[in-house]
């Protein structure tokens, strides 16, 4: 919601902030680079310090840095306090997702609580959508911000006395040059496709900075392999659970974020919708995500996770594929809401899935940098699949601004993105064909445990 919220204020923004069209996408930028920056760090630095402990520190930076936004003077003041926001953000994330599985120890009731944290992930951006536009156009876009500080505040309060606390770990090695080699990797990678949107990515502006940030991001690898302590334990790749969260983390944000990229851009320059109008036209999304995701925390200990990430990701392609038949006066209710239903019901059923998968088979010393690269690969999905998938429509349409070159990029983007998740499911479904998820019934990394030792032995 700390994305989707601010993303509807950016016009007011601009004007007020007197940021133009070069510099107002960085209110976006630093934060999603520091976002996808710090998290290997963040998920690292909880399972080395206490996750409880850094997920309050994470969550008073982010409630700082909202703060310290919402009262900017400055538009430097702005950009800093975004750059720290997704600082806050990346701190905090992954410890949050360890605890779920501290907290809740049972594989039924684990399940469900996957359930819960996949509705609120899943659905908060629709939502942030919906009540970005509300807030701006009533109070200022300084109470986008504003809204956010009681929540951090609260769950900082509340989580202090709720959650359980956790000794430090014997090995206290954070591995700093690892997570500084990938910290400087991923923000120039970010940066670099960010500003492909405007300069193109055949610009040598752009070329560097994702060369730069892809050498960095080798050179993390090959720490990572000869370390002692590495930041990111390579050997979390031979669980099969977690390659498979790791594809299905970069195929669904490519395809569900290239959807939620083109759906405002169609309804507001096509069909003449106003800002909050496609907001509320994306709002069954988040509804009907939340009653997916509890379905599906319900259903994860008897179908297990192949069958729910495969279907789910299967139901996100079909539904974004029925938007490459939108025209230029196509139905809301008959035209587009089918599809957003049947997206909506992919997401709640895969992102449920891909949760559990990212934890499962990983020792719990382990699940703090696991729960960090799974929510990487979903930033490098969102920020260079959608950059990707955007170059695809630009590609297609050229620069002719007539509606049915217009439709057409957006029919080339869609069925991109759609064929992404297709791709994505068949990839994950051939994954999980022996092991865990091919009869698993809990989908626990608790379970995964006792199923390695059986193999093993």
């Amino acid at each position: 919601m700390g994305v989707a919220i601010v993303n509807t204020a950016l016009p007011a923004i601009g004007r007020e902030m007197g940021m133009n069209t070069a510099t107002l996408p960085l209110v976006m930028t630093v934060y999603a680079a520091t976002f996808a920056g710090f998290l290997l760090l963040g998920g690292r630095a909880g399972d080395v310090l206490g996750h409880r402990r850094v997920f309050l520190v994470g969550m008073a930076v982010y409630a700082l840095a909202v703060l310290t936004a919402t009262l900017a003077s400055a538009a430097s003041v702005l950009l800093v306090a975004r750059a720290v926001q997704g600082l806050g953000a990346a701190i905090s994330g992954p410890p949050a997702l360890a605890l779920l599985a501290a907290v809740f120890t049972e594989p039924r009731e684990r399940a469900r609580a996957m359930g819960v944290y996949a509705a609120v992930a899943a659905s908060s951006f629709a939502g942030g959508l919906v009540l970005g536009g509300v807030l701006t156009s009533f109070w200022g876009w300084r109470s986008a911000f504003g809204v956010l500080v009681p929540v951090a505040v609260a769950v900082v309060v509340v989580g202090s006395r709720l959650l359980p606390g956790q000794r430090a770990a014997r090995e206290r090695s954070l591995d700093l040059p690892g997570a500084g080699l990938i910290t400087a990797g991923l923000v120039f990678a970010v940066y670099g496709v960010s500003q492909a949107e405007h300069a193109g990515f055949g610009s040598p502006f752009v070329l560097a900075l994702v060369i730069i940030g892809v050498g960095l991001m080798v050179g993390f690898g090959l720490r990572e392999h000869y370390a002692q302590v590495p930041l990111l334990p390579l050997k979390l790749f031979r669980a099969r659970p977690v390659r498979a969260a790791t594809v299905a983390g970069l195929v669904f944000y490519t395809a569900v974020n290239g959807l939620l990229f083109f759906a405002p851009l169609y309804m507001q320059g096509i069909l003449g919708y106003s800002a909050l109008q496609s907001g509320l036209a994306i709002l069954p999304m988040g509804l009907t995500v939340i009653v997916a995701s509890q379905v599906a925390g319900r259903l994860m200990p008897k179908v297990g996770l192949r069958s729910l990430m495969t279907a789910g990701l299967m139901l996100v392609a079909l539904g974004v594929g029925t938007w490459t038949l939108i025209g230029p006066d196509t139905d809301y209710f008959f035209g587009l809401l089918p599809g957003i239903l049947i997206v909506s019901v992919g997401q709640g059923l895969a992102f449920t899935a891909m949760t559990a998968a990212s934890l499962a088979a990983v020792e719990p010393k382990h699940h703090g940098v696991a729960g960090g690269l799974n929510i990487t690969c979903q930033q490098v999905g969102a920020g260079l699949g959608v950059a990707i998938i955007a170059t695809i429509a630009a590609a297609v349409q050229g620069t002719s601004m007539l509606t049915p070159d217009v439709l057409a990029g957006y029919h080339a983007a869609t069925a991109a993105a759609a064929g992404v998740g297709f791709l994505g499911a068949l990839a994950v479904f051939f994954l999980l064909r022996h092991g865990l998820g091919h009869n698993d019934k809990s989908s626990t990394p608790q379970d995964s445990k006792t199923e390695g030792a059986r193999r093993s032995h």
